[in-house]
């Protein structure tokens, strides 16, 4: 492996792309520390970690905001609200492309109609900043809707200080969003998504740091809140989550292809056996990315309603139930939106009459089934059984924070990072990311970071 590891630095332009990956991951790392100018940055971290440290429900779903758009909403800084904005515009235009036939005409005509896409995409990123970052100064304004006064500097708390500070933000995520674009372009792997894990990957040395200090203050002893046996069994699970992320990421269902014989002349050519690969786990992490902001929004709707009818202990239930609570109820909804997801996001991105007609054009068939509808059936039929499969997987994966962190009494985020979400958001990003870098050393007739050197 080391010895790879010295021959992708060999390779000019492939340590080019490394360094100006690294690089420009290394500017967006500095800009995460930058703070918003007029906010009292202690009294603001003060009562983000009463938020967070008192188990408060909108303090978890900040700490989950933060898991998912490589952002730093705890500090308040210039990239405070990360990439989201950019993925949900992405996502908005990508499910709009399956419903909006003037979208879906141009999704069609190649790159120059994926260029106008993108570009409509980068007009509603700039529109749900500056909602998104004026509602956020707003809320900070008001101190959270807590007994303290606002977190701004009172001399600086009016309102064109407050549309300063949005735009502020906005320019901080546009700015984010050319990054991921340059990494793309010039650098490599997909720079959204190393954003990404630049940002999880930053957020784990501090969350078990917080964790372990007691056991360096008060020593390791078994069944404290540091115990070996919770360090042992939060280590199994942080190798069983990576084992099994890999498992599913790289599983495949390849169906055999017959390829049809072609005579020319006194040659007979085609007639290969072949396979079609497909993809277990089609929908990726984006499944639980949508089932996470989903279920953000009961807890903002039953706390407010509790709030405004605070005899109801109905409201109250279902409020602490999808905020701190995560109990049965919450996992369950989890749970059914993952499964939901993964279906409809795997109708978006695999179309088995597509695929069956490319088949057909290029003279191939499965054996056993008629080229045309009888194949496009029986591909939709396989993709619906293995994506059951991956779902499963996905949504495991998805609760066992909240299982560990009850059960452990360890914080969520501790459990996101190493048996959860983030570990499965670093992993899937790790793969893509070799992955390409395979490419370019197999091109050059090198072997792969994923090959023996045998082969």
């Amino acid at each position: 492996m080391f010895g790879k590891l010295i021959t992708m630095f060999r390779i000019p332009e492939l340590r080019n792309k490394i360094l100006l990956t690294v690089g420009l991951l290394a500017v967006y790392r500095l800009g995460f520390w930058i703070p918003l100018p007029f906010i009292d940055q202690e009294l603001f971290r003060m009562q983000m970690e009463k938020l967070q440290q008192g188990g408060s429900g909108f303090g978890q779903v900040i700490q989950m905001v933060s898991l998912f758009s490589a952002s730093n909403l705890g500090n308040s800084t210039i990239f405070g609200l990360g990439i989201m904005p950019y993925i949900s515009a992405s996502i908005i235009f990508q499910l709009m492309g399956s419903v909006y036939p003037p979208l879906e005409a141009l999704q069609k005509e190649g790159e120059s109609g994926r260029k106008k896409i993108n570009e409509y995409t980068r007009y509603a990123t700039v529109v749900i900043c500056l909602l998104q970052s004026f509602f956020w100064i707003r809320a900070i304004s008001a101190g959270f809707g807590a007994d303290e006064a606002g977190l701004i500097m009172k001399e600086y708390d009016w309102w064109l200080v407050h549309l300063m500070g949005a735009l502020i933000m906005t320019a901080g995520t546009i700015f984010l969003m050319w990054l991921g674009e340059q990494i793309d372009e010039y650098g490599i792997g997909n720079g959204i998504s190393l954003l990404i894990m630049a940002g999880i990957l930053a957020q784990m040395p501090t969350s078990m740091w917080e964790f372990l200090q007691p056991a360096f203050e008060n020593g390791i002893r078994a069944g404290s809140e540091t115990g070996i046996d919770r360090l042992i069994l939060l280590l199994a699970l942080f190798i069983g989550v990576v084992v099994g992320v890999i498992a599913m990421t790289q599983g495949q269902r390849q169906i055999p292809i017959q390829s049809a014989k072609h005579v020319r002349g006194r040659r007979v050519m085609g007639g290969q056996r072949q396979y079609l690969p497909l993809k277990v786990n089609q929908a990726g992490v984006m499944p639980i990315i949508f089932a996470s902001s989903l279920l953000m929004f009961p807890y903002f709707l039953f706390s407010q309603a509790a709030n405004i009818f605070p005899s109801s202990m109905t409201l109250g239930t279902l409020a602490n139930a999808f905020g701190q609570g995560r109990g049965f109820l919450y996992n369950l909804c989890y749970v059914a939106l993952i499964y939901f997801f993964c279906y409809f996001w795997t109708a978006i991105t695999f179309n088995p009459k597509d695929m069956a007609n490319n088949l057909k054009d290029y003279g191939s068939f499965i054996p056993g089934y008629r080229p045309g509808t009888r194949t496009a059936t029986y591909l939709e039929q396989v993709m619906v059984r293995i994506t059951f499969v991956g779902a499963g997987f996905l949504a495991i994966v998805a609760i066992i924070p909240t299982i560990v962190a009850r059960w452990m009494n360890i914080p969520f985020m501790l459990a996101s990072f190493y048996g959860g979400t983030g570990l499965l958001i670093v992993v899937s990003v790790a793969l893509d990311l070799v992955q390409k870098i395979d490419s370019h050393l197999v091109m050059r007739n090198y072997t792969g970071m994923l090959e023996s050197d045998e082969n």
